[in-house]
């Protein structure tokens, strides 16, 4: 939090925790979340709140923590860069430490300014888009897109739309159920963020070739079943070689590759649940055997499946 931040980008979120931590209370569970309102230097004369989950703190108390959400901000990021160069170090620190990070609208500017996006999916304001491709050519910028979720690093899109990545992050970390609750609590549409699911096919559709894009719907909605590229190529009234010449230009990947990766983030969705066991979850993804999807699994992410489950699953259980 700063003195150039989007206070809406701060007072919002803010209520949607407080209300769902307060929702739990008055069910009998516990908090869901412990909010800490950080600033580089001491004083909060921004948001006054008063509740025994929240606290203030300077960069230089905060020790360690699991998640830190950015605020947008108002101004000239170069002007913004100059100022709060200790918050971007700290945003590193705090990725380096294990932290998971999350931007509200112009706040990807800091993820993006820090490092952490190279690479990796991110949206944004989508008036942002021209200046964000310009600044930073090694990320993967989707402006048409509500939220993206890329194995701890989430962002969001423009203004208020924003709320809609807070209401992802109570589902996740809360569960179904509690999701559900805030969608209605907080009159948002939960299925805004069904469409990021498949995090893959986010940077591969930034292309003008029609065939090419229906041929890569037709994968995303057969890719459990037996699916050869011989099949996807009849699909798409193209010869094999010409369909793999047009779809490797069009997406970078040959679509044997993009098959596997649209297999592997639907695994890692199930398994950021938590609750399917891996060898169910084998047959789901369309895999014969174990060892195969284990293989294919590790290519993609450095991880076997066990070990992404154990890293990034966030169950919560609201049972007794």
């Amino acid at each position: 939090m700063h003195e150039d931040a989007v206070l809406s980008t701060v007072s919002g979120p803010l209520d949607m925790f407080i209300h769902t931590n307060r929702y739990l209370e008055s069910i009998g569970k516990p908090y869901a979340f412990r909010i800490s309102l950080v600033r580089e230097n001491a004083g909060n004369d921004m948001v006054q709140v008063s509740a025994p989950f929240i606290s203030y703190k300077t960069l230089a108390e905060v020790k360690n923590t699991e998640l830190v959400i950015i605020p947008a901000f108002y101004g000239n990021p170069d002007l913004i860069f100059n100022k709060y160069r200790a918050l971007i170090e700290w945003i590193k620190e705090m990725k380096q430490q294990g932290a998971e990070l999350a931007s509200l609208c112009s706040g990807c500017y800091f993820l993006a300014e820090s490092g952490v996006l190279a690479e990796k999916p991110c949206t944004c304001h989508w008036r942002d888009m021209p200046d964000i491709k310009k600044r930073y050519p090694d990320l993967i910028f989707l402006s048409d897109k509500v939220i993206t979720d890329n194995e701890g690093i989430y962002t969001s899109g423009g203004a208020f739309s924003s709320l809609n990545l807070i209401l992802y992050l109570i589902e996740k970390f809360c569960g179904r159920e509690m999701g559900i609750w805030a969608s209605k609590m907080f009159s948002l549409d939960i299925d805004r963020v069904s469409q990021s699911h498949f995090a893959v096919f986010l940077g591969q559709r930034q292309h003008e070739d029609e065939e090419i894009l229906h041929a890569q719907t037709y994968i995303e909605q057969n890719y459990h079943s037996p699916l050869s590229v011989e099949q996807v190529a009849e699909h798409a009234n193209m010869s094999k070689r010409n369909f793999i010449r047009r779809f490797k230009n069009a997406t970078k990947n040959t679509p044997l590759e993009y098959l596997q990766r649209v297999k592997v983030e639907s695994a890692k969705k199930a398994l950021e649940k938590g609750s399917q066991n891996i060898s169910t979850l084998v047959y789901d993804t369309g895999y014969n055997d174990l060892k195969t999807f284990r293989q294919v699994f590790k290519k993609f992410t450095g991880l076997t499946p066990q070990e992404y489950r154990r890293k990034y699953c966030r169950a919560f259980s609201l049972a007794d």
